[in-house]
C-alpha cells in the first residue's frame, strides 16, 4: 500500500520536455507566420522601413564625417594664409567656398562700401558651402516619418491582431490562457517591430539634424573671418594672394 501511495504522485508529473512542447512557440518567425495577412503586411512594412532607417543614417553619417574633414582642412588652409586659388587639397566643400569667394571678389563693384562687399562676399560662399550641406540632407524627412508614424503602424497591426483573436475566441467559445496567448502575443509583436524601427529612426534624424547644425555653424564662423579678411584688403593685395 505504500509503494502504491508512493507512486500514485509521481504519475501524476510531466516531463519537462513534455511541458515544453505543450508551449507554443513564441519565438519571432513563428509570430510572424502565425499572424493574420493584414498584420503580416504591417510588420513587413515596418521591418523594410526600418532597413531603410539604417541604411539612410548610415550613409548620412559617412557625407557628414567627410564634411566635417572637409570643412578641417578649409580652416587649416586659411590658418596657413594658403592663397584662394590653391584648392588642389581642400575638397568639394573647401573649394566650392574658395572659388565662390574668388568670384566674388574679381566682380568688385568701386562704388560700393566695405560692409556691402563683405556681404556680397560672404552671401556667396554660404550659398556655396549650403548646396553641398543640402546633398547630405535627403533621407532625413524619411526618418522624422518613420520616427514619428512607426509605432502607430504597428499598433494599428496589434488591433488588427487583438480583434481577430477575439473572434476566433468567440467562435471557438474557449476562453482559457493557452487560446488568448498566441493570438495577443502575435498581435503585440507589430507593436514590437514598430518600435524597433522607430527609435533608431528618431535618434539618427536628431544625431543627424545636430551634427549638420554644427557643422553649419563651424562653417559659417569660418566664412565670417575670411569674408571680413577679404573686404580689408585692397584689390591688388587680393588679387595677389589669388595668384
Amino acid at each position: 500500500m505504500e509503494e502504491k501511495a508512493l507512486d500514485a504522485p509521481a504519475s501524476g508529473l510531466q516531463e519537462p520536455s513534455a511541458v515544453a512542447a505543450a508551449l507554443p512557440d513564441l519565438s519571432p518567425v513563428a509570430l510572424f507566420m502565425a499572424a493574420d495577412p493584414v498584420v503580416k503586411a504591417i510588420m513587413a512594412l515596418l521591418v523594410l522601413a526600418s532597413v531603410a532607417c539604417w541604411a539612410i543614417l548610415l550613409d548620412r553619417l559617412v557625407r557628414i564625417v567627410a564634411l566635417r574633414r572637409q570643412a578641417a582642412r578649409l580652416e587649416r588652409h586659411l590658418a596657413r594664409g594658403g592663397t584662394l586659388s590653391d584648392t588642389t587639397a581642400l575638397g568639394p566643400l573647401g573649394r566650392g567656398v574658395l572659388e565662390a569667394a574668388l568670384a566674388e571678389w574679381h566682380d568688385r563693384d568701386l562704388g560700393e562700401s566695405r560692409a556691402e562687399r563683405r556681404g556680397r562676399i560672404e552671401r556667396a560662399m554660404r550659398e556655396a558651402a549650403a548646396g553641398h550641406l543640402r546633398r547630405a540632407e535627403p533621407g532625413l524627412p524619411f526618418l522624422a516619418t518613420v520616427g514619428s508614424a512607426a509605432p502607430f503602424v504597428g499598433l494599428l497591426g496589434t488591433v488588427w491582431g487583438i480583434m481577430r483573436s477575439f473572434a476566433s475566441i468567440a467562435a471557438s467559445n474557449d476562453t482559457s490562457l493557452a487560446t488568448v496567448a498566441p493570438g495577443i502575443a502575435e498581435a503585440l509583436f507589430a507593436t514590437a517591430i514598430g518600435l524597433v524601427a522607430a527609435i533608431p529612426a528618431v535618434m539618427g534624424y536628431n544625431k543627424l539634424v545636430t551634427e549638420l547644425g554644427r557643422l553649419g555653424q563651424r562653417l559659417d564662423a569660418t566664412i565670417g573671418r575670411l569674408g571680413a579678411s577679404l573686404a580689408r584688403e585692397p584689390r591688388a593685395a587680393a588679387l595677389q594672394a589669388a595668384e
